[in-house]
């Protein structure tokens, strides 16, 4: 039992960790960026906008790092883990699985991730994202087939816009604390993995079926992870060439995003306005 759940563990690997490292590529410049602009857009989900001169982001300094020594190895663990495993794995699943499965799939995953992201909306006081997550569950889990595609969204302009309880903390003014690399799920800080605990907490399966829900978790965040990778075969190729150093990129990346949807959400306009365009379709 405890290798099954040793490998599972490793099959779940970066479903977070993809969304951060996406945010450490850097942007070519001249030509170049005009040539990988529209590549670049798809990789970079997660960067923040780029600002003027002197413009600061939320708390924007140097993050605190007294664990830099684990987080390193933490990221060259996770980066081999997805050597030696996702990567096979994902490439594999992509030559079986066409893409729109895969988009379908991961819509899905989306699609019943919804209760953390209601609840935090409601904890913060985002009643009408609350509204709005509601409304999008009951459209694509019925128009939508179980959350395969996204009518939500298509037809009536209703946008996902991802929430946890580690931004509720920081609602109520709860620090961030020390950046941290946790071995299986990737970027954080201390405040964040606290959170990352509580939204998992809030999975009905872990107590409708206690006996066999960590048998789903792991079966479906290993579809989640390889489905999500398969999406970026490419992705860490493209950290390494534009990151002269991918530590200090993912780590600026993952705090300088985190403290721009922080001050969303203390200034209360956390709204479906601030998600992103949506490319799927019915």
């Amino acid at each position: 039992m405890i290798r099954k759940f040793a490998m599972g563990t490793l099959l779940i690997l970066m479903v977070s960790l993809l969304n951060a490292c996406a945010t450490a590529q850097k942007q070519p410049t001249g030509p170049e960026a005009a040539k990988n602009d529209g590549h670049s857009d798809s990789l970079n989900a997660t960067v923040s906008p780029q600002l003027p001169p002197g413009t600061e982001i939320g708390n924007s300094g140097a993050p605190s790092d007294p664990f830099e020594r684990f987080n390193e190895s933490m990221l060259t663990f996770n980066r081999k883990a997805d050597d030696w495993v996702l990567h096979p794995a994902a490439t594999g699943y992509s030559h079986v699985v066409p893409q729109p499965a895969r988009a379908s799939i991961g819509r899905f995953f989306e699609n019943v991730g919804v209760i953390p992201r209601f609840a935090n909306d409601v904890f913060q006081g985002q009643f009408k994202q609350a509204g709005i997550e509601t409304a999008r569950f009951a459209t694509n889990s019925t128009l939508g087939v179980a959350g395969l595609f996204d009518p939500a969204d298509k037809w009536f302009g209703l946008k996902q816009v991802p929430n946890d309880f580690g931004l509720t903390l920081a609602k109520y003014g709860v620090k961030e604390g020390p950046y941290l690399v946790l071995p299986i799920l990737g970027p954080s800080t201390v405040r964040d993995a606290l959170g990352t605990a509580v939204d998992g907490a809030m999975n009905p399966v872990s107590y409708a079926a206690p006996s066999s829900a960590i048998y789903y978790e792991v079966a479906a965040k290993a579809v989640q992870a390889v489905n999500t990778r398969s999406e970026n075969l490419n992705m860490f190729e493209d950290v390494d060439m534009y990151a002269i150093d991918p530590y200090g990129a993912i780590q600026d990346a993952y705090i300088e995003r985190r403290e721009a949807q922080e001050d969303k959400v203390k200034s209360g306009q956390l709204t479906n306005r601030d998600a992103p365009e949506s490319n799927s379709k019915p």
